[in-house]
């Protein structure tokens, strides 16, 4: 399920190797920088993967190992498939790849789904100790060091000029990824990661399980059913009240974000805003008048399968 992964090979992995002189040679569009103490950068592909060499490391980084090993990033690279393409790499820049430190891992996969994009991040509300955020293409979780991000593959290959491989064409195709691009030795809390440590069976289930873990973390947000044979109490209209003003004012989220915005602007005290939201998020939760949407249940079908199927 691996996508992009950054590695860097530091000059002392590499005795004897003149790094500046001998790696460029087997790269193509070079280019080359010196920096302002007489440093000195050349840039290259092998093939579709990037990479940057100086006298004193090779890195491999902006590009998706996935794509390079097996043509399209619309698959995942299997534990079988990182082992090969890490490989492929030592074998091609004549370098041990292997113990390349590892300094950003993408998890990912493409989910093929029945309805467009915007239906399933509408039911996507928030998780604990991210920021969420959404933008035109992508629904984005972050906090700071791991980034949660589900998006239309599709429309992103289309945008890119990319082909499409023919069983993903006219469908909508749900892309979750999960991005380590910082502090990874604290994260998992390993003294050193290299790229070997990928393909270790404990390692690769790990990341598979957290990929999974992270997504049943988010709070999904219910189905609002306005049904009034089911108010017996005074707390039972006020639900409903609630719930019918949510559905009016465009769901859960709007509301939420309705509030949070009236408390920068001053209108509400802190406590007020903490309460109202508090109120609204009970009423969605209220299983009288509310129920899991069909489209979570798919989508976590989709994400346990897909977990399963890798492990």
């Amino acid at each position: 399920m691996f996508d992009n992964v950054d590695l860097k090979l530091n000059c002392e992995e590499a005795p004897g190797v003149d790094l500046l002189h001998e790696i460029p040679a087997r790269l193509t569009r070079l280019s080359e920088t010196t920096f302002a103490d007489g440093t000195v950068s050349i840039s290259g592909y092998l093939d579709s993967i990037k990479v940057r060499v100086t006298g004193q490391a090779v890195k491999i980084q902006d590009s998706s190992l996935c794509k390079w090993f097996l043509g399209d990033n619309f698959k995942g690279l299997s534990r079988g498939d990182t082992r090969r393409a890490v490989e492929k790499l030592s074998d091609l820049l004549l370098l041990p790849m292997d113990r390349a430190a590892v300094t950003r891992i993408d998890v990912a996969q493409n989910l093929i789904m029945r309805h467009d994009k915007e239906l399933y991040f509408d039911h996507l509300g928030s998780l604990q100790y991210f920021n969420r955020y959404q933008q035109n293409n992508g629904l984005y979780y972050s906090n700071g060091n791991n980034t949660l991000v589900f998006y239309e593959k599709v429309h992103e290959q289309q945008v890119k000029g990319q082909p499409i491989p023919e069983m993903y064409r006219g469908r909508q195709v749900l892309r979750y990824e999960q991005r380590y691009k910082r502090r990874l030795l604290q994260t998992f809390n390993l003294p050193e990661l290299r790229a070997s440590l990928l393909y270790e069976p404990g390692f690769y289930c790990d990341l598979v399980n957290r990929w999974r873990s992270e997504y049943e973390k988010i709070k999904k947000i219910n189905d609002i059913q306005i049904n009034y044979s089911m108010i017996k109490t005074k707390k039972d209209q006020a639900n409903q009240a609630i719930l019918w003003y949510v559905q009016q004012r465009g769901g859960e989220l709007a509301v939420i974000n309705e509030i949070k915005e009236a408390y920068k602007r001053g209108e509400l005290s802190k406590k007020q805003s903490h309460d109202l939201r508090q109120q609204v998020e009970e009423a969605c939760k209220c299983k009288s008048f509310t129920s899991s949407s069909d489209v979570i249940l798919e989508l976590d079908k989709k994400v346990k399968e897909a977990a399963r199927f890798y492990l």
